[in-house]
């Protein structure tokens, strides 16, 4: 994220997030759905920490990302490096919007 977001537990910058607005546009509507919404509900408090939980995620495919969202697969079993504190924390928020 930005230069100047020293700790994680920052709140993320209005440039960060427009940046994370427009990595988590995906191909598949569903998750465009899904990850809209949690944008809506958490954007005004994300911390940088939660961003880069957020952009690993986004860094997966649509089909892993959909798995992982309705439960249908454990992040270990997409990718052992997901089973990170702030994956888990980001997927459980993204769940809760459901």
């Amino acid at each position: 994220m930005g230069a100047d977001d020293t700790s994680p537990d920052h709140l993320l910058s209005e440039r960060d997030l427009s940046r994370l607005r427009w990595r988590c546009r995906r191909g598949m509507l569903e998750n465009d759905l899904f990850v809209e919404r949690f944008l809506q509900r958490h954007a005004s408090t994300l911390t940088v920490r939660q961003a880069q939980g957020l952009t690993a995620l986004m860094e997966l495919s649509d089909n892993d990302l959909l798995d992982l969202h309705l439960g249908r697969r454990s992040p270990g079993q997409v990718d052992p490096a997901l089973e990170r504190d702030n994956v888990i924390e980001v997927l459980g928020m993204l769940r809760e919007i459901r």
